[in-house]
């Protein structure tokens, strides 16, 4: 079983580089497995927009995330 990641926010000691970059590799790989499950583009924008609250956030503004998700690791970590 994997450690939950907690992050504390602090002016003094602000979260390190490496912490974050994990983070968005985990949100990225998590969101595969979402994409790889049977479910369809438009179930799960149902299910998340459901489960939301349907005054929070529209359809569209889900959508627009699923499309941006799959990049999220190429626009923020830089392999050295």
């Amino acid at each position: 079983m994997k450690k939950n990641i907690r992050i504390k926010k602090s002016i003094e000691n602000p979260e390190s580089v490496e912490l974050l970059a994990q983070s968005v590799i985990r949100v990225a790989e998590g969101f595969q497995k979402v994409l790889n499950s049977s479910l369809s583009d438009r179930a799960l924008i149902v299910l998340l927009h459901d489960g939301i609250g349907q005054g929070k956030i529209t359809k569209a503004q889900i959508k627009l995330v699923f499309e941006a998700l799959p990049r999220l690791k190429s626009w923020y970590i830089r392999k050295k």
